[in-house]
């Protein structure tokens, strides 16, 4: 008997000191994950959020790149860290919907059962672009060489993202290019500059910088209209490739077992972040579109863009590798 009153207390100090630390959360800086490579969008981005949940929780929000293996080493970090919201996963499409097509498995995570996205970040268009010498003037351009020779022209390859995006070009265009792949998106524009590569599928925020500075030339957009940054560049639909649209977006996510009222700290703070002018601000400068989707809403789209991907690889016939 005196056994059980002893189990009972212990346990009642336990979960005392448990909801405690809930209510205290955070005590101490937080550390987000980026599974991708210094200055890119999802990076420049990251930082961002970062910076603005800093103020609104009142603990330090510290960037922590770990790029490498299409993200797979930045998600095990997150994985096998603590549940206790003190560690965060800036998650993209490629994260949650993608990886688990392209990636021959079994994948170190489940995108689904380990990871819990909490709000939606942003989402954006791709560019397709070519060194600003280069002989093609128009995806037709491209597309026309790529039928004459297949595989004979190189494109560079960020992540899974890039690779299923490709691939379903590649099945609409009859083509099939070489793909070569990157840790950075830097290092994509380096070598797409310096003529290593022939083309490149790059995030809106890289594509601006560059073709703006005139060191790249953009082909076409993948949204389903033409973006304010690229008014004279078509989209791909434009260029004749009926229903081909794709899109980045990012999120913020936590291991799946992190206490529902941690994850829900987190998520408050997060939807004030993104109803903040300067949120607003940086989606007008940035290009992007504010993707303040909310727990449940960020699932549903993550489950859906999991099975529209699911059709398109089929259909397009990309196997994981």
């Amino acid at each position: 008997m005196i056994k059980k009153i002893f189990s009972i207390l212990a346990l009642c100090l336990i979960s005392g000191a448990s909801a405690g630390q809930m209510r205290d959360f955070p005590d101490h800086p937080i550390k987000l994950v980026i599974p991708v490579g210094t200055g890119s969008g999802a990076d420049i981005t990251a930082r961002f959020f970062a910076a603005q949940l800093s103020e609104v929780l009142g603990q330090s929000v510290i960037p922590d790149n770990r790029p490498g293996a299409n993200g797979l080493i930045g998600i095990t970090s997150v994985k096998t860290a603590p549940a206790d919201g003190y560690t965060l996963l800036l998650a993209a499409g490629s994260t949650l919907s993608i990886n688990p097509i392209v990636l021959k498995g079994p994948l170190p995570y489940d995108p689904v059962k380990d990871l819990k996205p909490l709000t939606g970040l942003t989402k954006g268009v791709y560019v397709i672009v070519v060194p600003p010498n280069s002989k093609f003037q128009t995806l037709a351009d491209l597309v026309n060489d790529a039928k004459k020779e297949p595989g004979k022209l190189n494109v560079g390859v960020l992540s899974t993202t890039f690779q299923l995006a490709l691939g379903w070009f590649e099945s609409l265009a009859g083509v099939k290019f070489t793909n070569v792949p990157y840790k950075a998106g830097t290092q994509v524009i380096t070598d797409l500059i310096g003529n290593q590569l022939d083309f490149a599928m790059v995030d809106r925020a890289l594509a601006a910088t560059q073709t703006k500075a005139g060191k790249l030339r953009a082909l076409a957009v993948t949204g389903d209209g033409r973006h304010p940054d690229f008014p004279g560049v078509p989209t791909v639909i434009e260029s004749g490739y009926r229903g081909y649209e794709f899109y980045s977006w990012l999120t913020i996510a936590v291991r799946s077992e992190t206490p529902d009222a941690i994850s829900n700290k987190l998520v408050d703070a997060l939807q004030k972040v993104l109803a903040s002018d300067k949120a607003r601000d940086y989606a007008r400068l940035s290009g992007a579109d504010l993707m303040p989707l909310g727990p449940v809403a960020i699932r549903k789209f993550q489950l859906d863009e999991l099975a529209n991907f699911r059709k398109v690889a089929e259909v397009a016939g990309i196997k994981p590798e």
